[in-house]
């Protein structure tokens, strides 16, 4: 009879549990939902255009503190140090084993580019971010530089930056660091 009712309490918590969970991941799954479609409800509001002035009347230029501030975009400049593998070669693996690792890296990146490419088309920032963390790993555990500090940046944006020609910019980026690695260790 104990063990009956220990047996109902440990599936009662059980069940517990997972309703939990179940609440929080939803809670979860629409609050990046409403993140989402945030930018898509911006409007920019609109005014009816000025009036044209007569050719008689001179319109003053407007001071510096009249005129609207735009906020300038920061794209990422893309001026990485060569990549090294002094890192492989630091934990005792020879110069062709290096090389071995970092060109297993390469086909890693051909395969994720084109997959990177169709979520950027969405644009797909969330999976973006996973995609660029799957081989952001593999390439900081080989060395530093290029491509690795590339990666890093890159997947750091994509955790909360949602502007579409940074993410392209980035992208960019990677498609011209994996090419120079490719030329690097050919």
């Amino acid at each position: 009879m104990l063990g009956l009712t220990i047996l109902s309490i440990f599936i009662l918590i059980i069940i517990t549990i997972i309703v939990l969970e179940v609440r929080n991941e939803r809670e979860y799954q629409e609050s990046r939902q409403k993140k989402r479609e945030k930018p898509e409800k911006k409007q920019e509001q609109t005014f009816p255009p000025d009036p044209v002035p007569s050719p008689q009347v001179k319109t003053a230029e407007p001071t510096p503190e009249q005129k609207p501030i735009q906020k300038e975009k920061k794209l990422p400049h893309c001026t990485y140090p060569q990549f090294s593998h002094e890192r492989l070669i630091d934990m005792g693996l020879s110069n062709e084993e290096a090389k071995e690792f970092v060109q297993e890296l390469i086909p890693q990146l051909e395969t994720q580019i084109p997959l990177i490419e169709e979520v950027l088309a969405i644009p797909d920032f969330h999976q973006m971010e996973r995609l660029t963390h799957s081989i952001k790993g593999s390439a900081t555990n080989l060395g530093t530089g290029g491509i690795s500090d590339l990666l890093v940046e890159c997947n750091t944006y994509l955790k909360t930056g949602t502007d579409f020609d940074i993410a392209n910019a980035y992208f960019g980026c990677l498609k011209h660091y994996t090419q120079e690695l490719k030329e690097q260790y050919a």
